[in-house]
């Protein structure tokens, strides 16, 4: 049996919207303010449960990772690249953009709460998928990135209304970041 594992760069008060400055708003690139070691390699300790599970993607994101490392080389692009990697869309994806991609069939909430007997299933950026499946309770762990920032606006990590409790699995510096590795307290 796997988890549903939510990774995420997150600020001090929670934002985790336009961590590289892409998305074009007054407060973008808070993430890469601290250089590029903060957000490169590994940073969020998955190691082999990368390896054998499978990625999961709401489209926007999916497509923008999709012209982003199937050109990068070393270590953990090669993993990135080979992972499998599935997509929350309605409106499809061009699969070949992305080694081992493909759209998901249907509701990406039950599918992953399926797939997780399986195998471990890390849920990458996509925001609106987060928060669908927080409020369905299948998020096991979150693992976050947190940098020392308040930025006081944006879109945040845990949605109003949807209530949840955690214990810390563990925290430890990363760079000029901290990793916390939360656990749903079930």
């Amino acid at each position: 049996m796997g988890d549903v594992i939510v990774i995420s760069f997150v600020t001090l008060d929670g934002v985790v919207s336009d961590p590289d400055g892409r998305g074009g708003t007054d407060h973008g690139g808070w993430a890469f303010r601290y250089g590029p070691g903060a957000v490169a390699g590994d940073k969020f300790r998955l190691g082999e449960r990368m390896e054998r599970g499978v990625q999961l993607y709401g489209r926007r994101t999916w497509e923008h990772f999709a012209r982003l490392w199937p050109g990068r080389d070393g270590d953990y692009p090669r993993l990135m690249n080979a992972v499998p990697k599935r997509v929350a869309t309605r409106t499809g994806i061009d699969a070949s953009a992305w080694s081992n991609s493909a759209a998901i069939d249907g509701d990406p909430v039950a599918w992953a709460g399926e797939e997780r007997a399986r195998r471990d299933v890390v849920v990458i950026g996509s925001l609106s998928l987060v928060h669908a499946l927080a409020r369905a309770d299948v998020v096991d762990e979150y693992r976050l990135i947190t940098f020392p920032t308040v930025l006081g606006r944006g879109d945040r990590l845990f949605a109003t209304g949807t209530p949840a409790d955690f214990r810390f699995a563990s925290a430890e510096p990363v760079d000029a970041a901290t990793l916390t590795v939360l656990r749903r307290a079930r």
